[in-house]
């Protein structure tokens, strides 16, 4: 019995030593994000991450809808200057993520896909990077073949953006109300959430 205990014991320390080596690698090697936003990928193909434009406890959905806070400076990937007040009057889609954040890089392919399906004339993008390095989000981006233009900060963040879930998504329609919070991953490349755009011109 005893024999058998330890070759058990044995066993799961091999099984408990070839886990711990891959996931170390996949962290030394920075490919960790990659296969967790990949997983969490998966979970949004459920549709159990959907925004839910109904049930407002649920997607913080703003029951009343304030007036958007406009005093933003950007920078995009080519390191000009824009200010989200020259946006006024479309549609702003705002998302907030990070290269590092497995729940940000599961929802890019399909913010992507929403971005190609959108009229631009209407709806404007602000994917705006919190990376450190700048240019670990360029290079990202350029990596992925995104299509989007992604943004940093040039000064502070207004407070009714300030959030502390990576990602999190924000809806400004044309009128300038802030209509939408969405904290955590989402998928927004789905007919109701685009027909929500529509709504919002």
């Amino acid at each position: 019995m005893k024999e058998k205990n330890k070759k058990s014991l044995k066993k799961n320390l091999i099984e408990y030593g070839i886990i711990f080596v891959i996931f170390g690698g996949l962290y030394v090697t920075g490919l960790h994000t990659e296969v967790l936003g990949f997983l969490q990928r998966g979970i949004l193909a459920t549709g159990l991450m959907n925004p839910d434009l109904e049930k407002k406890e649920e997607l913080a959905l703003n029951d009343v809808n304030p007036a958007a806070d406009f005093n933003m400076k950007l920078i995009n990937s080519k390191g000009e200057k824009v200010a989200m007040e020259d946006l006024k009057g479309k549609v702003i889609f705002m998302n907030v993520w990070a290269t590092w954040c497995p729940p940000c890089i599961a929802e890019m392919p399909g913010i992507n896909k929403l971005y190609n399906d959108v009229d631009k004339e209407k709806v404007a993008f602000i994917m705006l990077s919190v990376d450190q390095d700048f240019q670990k989000a360029i290079d990202f981006n350029e990596k992925k073949g995104y299509d989007f233009e992604i943004y940093r900060l040039d000064g502070g963040m207004p407070v009714m953006y300030q959030t502390q879930s990576i990602p999190s998504t924000f809806v400004i329609d044309a009128d300038g109300k802030l209509v939408m919070t969405h904290l955590g991953m989402g998928d927004y490349n789905t007919n109701k959430f685009k027909k929500f755009l529509k709504e919002q011109y």
